[in-house]
C-alpha cells in the first residue's frame, strides 16, 4: 500500500542534492521530457520525474473517469507521491497544464513546495470578456470533436503546430510520437479535463514564489495569458524566453535551465 503512488504514476528518483525538484509533464507527454533539463540539476536537487497517470509507464488501471475529469485529481496524485517520499519545501516544474496542477497542489498542501516553475502556463485556454486565454469556445468544442473521432490523426496535425519550430522537424515528430503513445481513450479525457479548466479564481490563493517561463509564438499559451498570470499571482516573476513554440525545454533547453537557475538562486 505504501508504495501506491510511486507505482502508480512511474516515480523515479534521482540526483544528489538534499532539497526535492518535482517535474510535471504537460499534456500528450511523459518524464522523458526532461531529460534535457535533469542533468543541469542532478548535482544540487533530489529530483522526482513521474507520469501522470494514462502516460508513459503509468498504470493505466489506475485510471478513474470521475477522479481525472478535472485537475484536481492529477493534483491529488502530486500530493501523495509528495506525502510518500515525505517531500517539504520542494521546488515544482510545471509544463502547461502541469502549471495549474502544480498551483492547485500548492494551495491544497503549501508546506510540501517552496517555489514553482510554470513552463507555458494557462489558467483558463478559453477567451471571456476581457480575458484572452487564446481560443473561442467553438474552437475548443471543435478540437475536442477532432480528437474525439481521430485522436492519431488529430495528434499528427497538432502536435508539430503545439511545438513550432518547423526548421527542426525532429522536435515535432517527437511530440507527435508522444502523443500517439499516450493512451487514446484518456487523453481524450485528459484533454476535457485540461482544455475546460478555469482556475482563475484560484490564483490569488497561491503564496509561493512562482516563476512564469513565457514563450514567444506560443501558440497554447499566448503571452496575454502569462501577463495576466504574472498580476494575479501575488508573488510571481514573468520572465519572457526568445524560445519558440510551447516546449522549450526540448527547443531551447539552455534558455529554459538558465531561467530556471536564476530564479532558484535569488
Amino acid at each position: 500500500m505504501a508504495a501506491s503512488a510511486l507505482k502508480r504514476n512511474n516515480v523515479r528518483v534521482m540526483g544528489r542534492g538534499r532539497k526535492a525538484m518535482v517535474l510535471a509533464h504537460g499534456y500528450g507527454c511523459d518524464q522523458n521530457m526532461w531529460r534535457f533539463i535533469t542533468p543541469a540539476f542532478q548535482d544540487d536537487y533530489h529530483i522526482v520525474l513521474f507520469d501522470h497517470v494514462g502516460a508513459g509507464q503509468s498504470d493505466i488501471s489506475a485510471f478513474n473517469r470521475t477522479k481525472y475529469s478535472s485537475l484536481k485529481g492529477y493534483a491529488d496524485d502530486v500530493l501523495e507521491i509528495c506525502r510518500e517520499l515525505a517531500l517539504k519545501d520542494a521546488v515544482f516544474v510545471g509544463h502547461s497544464v502541469s502549471a495549474m496542477i502544480g498551483v492547485l497542489a500548492a494551495i491544497a498542501e503549501p508546506e510540501r513546495f517552496d517555489k514553482l516553475v510554470l513552463i507555458g502556463p494557462s489558467p483558463c485556454y478559453i477567451n471571456d470578456g476581457d480575458y484572452v486565454g487564446g481560443f473561442s469556445r467553438g474552437d475548443i468544442d471543435g478540437l475536442l470533436e477532432s480528437l474525439d473521432s481521430n485522436y492519431l490523426g488529430w495528434s499528427s496535425a497538432m502536435a508539430p503546430s503545439i511545438m513550432g519550430n518547423p526548421d527542426r522537424p525532429h522536435l515535432g515528430e517527437e511530440l507527435t510520437n508522444s502523443f500517439c503513445r499516450t493512451n487514446p481513450e484518456i487523453a481524450k479525457h485528459f484533454a476535457r479535463a485540461t482544455f475546460l479548466s478555469d482556475n482563475r479564481t484560484d490564483l490569488p490563493k497561491l503564496k509561493k514564489r512562482a516563476l512564469i517561463l513565457q514563450c514567444s509564438e506560443d501558440i497554447i499559451a499566448p503571452e496575454a495569458v502569462g501577463r495576466y498570470l504574472h498580476q494575479h499571482l501575488a508573488n510571481s516573476h514573468f520572465h519572457q524566453l526568445s524560445a519558440t513554440g510551447h516546449c522549450p525545454h526540448l527547443s531551447e533547453p539552455a534558455e529554459t535551465i538558465a531561467a530556471m537557475s536564476s530564479f532558484l538562486a535569488a
